[in-house]
């Protein structure tokens, strides 16, 4: 099976063959997740084939979308409480704390199991009750290993807060002003428990001491975040995922016959669900700024509702399942553009500069941390130098060189052609050419030095400061009429 994270999966069975020194026997190993399928899963599968391979017990469990394959792989939910659990949690706003069976049964599993360490990964999705798990983790002597892919366990209730900029997590949530992201997963519509949630978790999840339990985190970014928040005396390992290189190269393919893309220059996101979160209306303004005709904006993972609304704005992909075809995708792109400032981790980023793609990220956010400073271009996190970003990555248009005239006419006829007039000059005390471009009808973009602020009248016109600034405005300009900036 390929790998989808090899560096933290080698850390990771390294340790536990090192644990395994001394036992006289193998080391018994179990994984807990929310899903057997997904990025998670896949972290959780990939782990479990090597710890096997090596010779270690290893057991996965997981709540939600396959059926048990042995003894060794289980799902351990099923589905009336999974239902029960959803139902609860939108009704009350307490996911966590419902699947008392269930996991009941769990634990007597792992009763029988004993095992050596727990690996946790997402126990949030309705599938387990946190308090019996932690309560059982307590009582223990086992190691304890959980790896954080998102903010959950942080708060009374989201899984990211970044994006609307609420810092309550730090001190107590929805303690000073109510939560702001209700309608977000799990969503609810009780206004009533997420400072219980708050002070509930961080009961349950500090009762594991310490010297037992140690966190994982994808990025230096989530484990700054970690360090802010009440399990900051926990010890906290920054294990970068990886990617099967075997799969995740340069990939030549028919993908942009197949998609009517030509040899436009062409900008991928991908993501599933796409959200604005995920930055959907970062890709949405863009293509609505951007010339149809030169540029394509290629979406993948879009709903079937999405795809209905905006096939007409960009090309709009459904899901790609598979990994081969999803390289196809990346190979075929000129950029990858991540503008989400929330991801742990951003498997995509990755994957899309192994297939030889540089990419555009946010500063500040996870992907810029593991992107390839080599092959990535940061952008602030607003995007609001994307398409500036994208248009330079694109070249920027066609230099057109030409003798001087000294026909009037043809000089007009130029100006008149011409969609914008630079005058980089940093010394002209009243630069006629900048008269003759706005007689023409041109706006002009023209240096705030010497006189050349003077020569201009025109609404569109603009004096600026320097070269970013003027490259800026040349933009704006040049953007298609009823596009914004």
């Amino acid at each position: 099976m390929a790998s989808s994270d090899t560096k933290m999966t080698d850390a990771l069975v390294d340790e536990a063959l090192a644990l395994a020194e001394g036992l006289g026997r193998p080391l018994r190993y179990v994984q807990l997740n929310s899903f057997y399928n997904g990025s998670t899963g896949s972290i959780m599968r990939g782990l479990h084939s090597k710890l096997a391979a090596r010779g270690v017990e290893s057991y996965c469990f997981w709540g939600r979308r396959h059926d048990t394959i042995d003894g060794h792989m289980q799902c351990c939910a099923t589905k009336p409480e999974v239902y029960w659990h959803g139902a609860m949690t939108r009704l009350f706003d307490r996911m966590g704390f419902y699947s008392k069976k269930d996991t009941a049964n769990l634990l007597a599993r792992l009763d029988e199991i004993n095992p050596d360490v727990v690996h946790m990964h997402n126990i949030h999705g309705y599938w387990v009750n946190v308090e019996m798990l932690f309560d059982w983790l307590a009582k223990r002597r086992c190691q304890v290993r959980w790896t954080l892919h998102d903010c959950w366990a942080l708060t009374g209730h989201c899984a990211y807060f970044t994006y609307v900029k609420c810092a309550q997590w730090q001190s107590h949530c929805a303690y000073s002003k109510s939560c702001p992201q209700l309608d977000t997963y799990p969503k609810t519509i009780s206004k009533a428990n997420c400072s219980r949630n708050y002070e509930d978790k961080r009961r349950i999840f500090t009762s594991v001491p310490p010297e037992r339990m140690t966190l994982i985190t994808p990025s230096q970014w989530l484990a700054d975040l970690v360090g802010q928040s009440f399990l900051k005396d926990y010890p906290v390992e920054v294990r970068h995922n990886a990617i099967d290189t075997d799969v995740f190269k340069p990939t030549p393919s028919d993908f942009r016959e197949r998609n009517g893309i030509g040899d436009r220059f062409m900008v991928l996101g991908v993501a599933s669900p796409w959200t604005e979160r995920k930055g959907l209306g970062d890709f949405v303004k863009l293509a609505g700024e951007l010339d149809s005709d030169k540029y394509a904006i290629v979406l993948v993972g879009l709903s079937e509702k999405q795809i209905g609304q905006l096939s007409k704005q960009l090309v709009a992909l459904p899901k790609i399942e598979s990994p081969e075809r999803l390289a196809e995708a990346y190979s075929a792109a000129d950029v990858f553009v991540h503008p989400g400032v929330e991801e742990t981790f951003g498997m995509t980023v990755v994957e899309a500069q192994a297939c030889g793609t540089s990419v555009v990220v946010a500063e500040g956010s996870a992907c810029a941390e593991i992107a390839d400073p080599d092959a990535a271009i940061t952008v602030p996190a607003d995007m609001s130098t994307l398409r500036e970003t994208v248009v330079k990555m694109a070249g920027g248009g066609v230099a057109v060189l030409m003798p001087r005239t000294e026909s009037a006419v043809q000089l007009a006829a130029i100006y008149s052609a011409a969609d914008a007039f630079f005058n980089p000059t940093v010394e002209d005390n009243y630069p006629t050419v900048n008269l003759e471009a706005e007689a023409c009808g041109t706006p002009v973009v023209t240096y705030d030095t010497g006189g050349c602020a003077e020569t201009i009248a025109g609404r569109a016109s603009a004096a600026v400061r320097g070269l970013d600034e003027g490259i800026r405005v040349l933009l704006e300009l040049s953007a298609p009429k009823g596009a914004a900036c």
